[in-house]
């Protein structure tokens, strides 16, 4: 599989530019980086959860991890929990499990950034699939994907 038909196609009509990149599997965020050469801060890793009983997305750096509790507290939900891949799959026909880019708008999911990710210039991200990456600046990343930013990781 390549990139998802969607992002590509949301990309180009906003006229975000961008840079694709092919490259041997990587099936971890921080696989991506070792693979790419660039550090865990700039791949940004994303991660689907229920708040709520709804799917959400969070969308942090490869190197951090989701602090449930902090989250909790910034959304205000009662309850948070990791989705399983098995629940998740069919939210996101067109990529591979475990590819999905960080625009859950696409899908109808709400999107929560670590707030460290807004230091980067540029952010690089899986495409669809785990052969494929995008890299482009996070302030076009935020301005189409309109997420809420939080502190939550550590």
């Amino acid at each position: 599989m390549t990139i998802s038909v969607k992002l590509r196609e949301y990309l180009d009509q906003n006229k975000v530019k961008y840079s694709l990149i092919t490259h041997s599997a990587a099936y971890t965020a921080q696989e991506l980086a070792h693979k790419m050469h660039i550090s865990g801060l700039e791949i940004a890793k994303v991660v689907i959860f229920k708040m709520d009983g709804r799917f959400a997305t969070a969308v942090m750096p490869a190197s951090h991890q989701i602090d449930f509790n902090r989250l909790k507290e910034a959304t205000g939900a009662q309850r948070i929990e990791l989705a399983t891949e098995k629940e998740f799959r069919d939210l996101f026909p067109d990529c591979e499990v475990g590819a999905m880019p960080p625009f859950g708008n696409l899908y109808g999911l709400p999107i929560y950034v670590a707030k460290p990710l807004e230091k980067d210039e540029y952010i690089v991200f899986n495409a669809g699939s785990h052969t494929d990456a995008i890299r482009m600046q996070y302030t076009e990343f935020a301005r189409l994907a309109n997420p809420i930013v939080v502190d939550y990781t550590h």
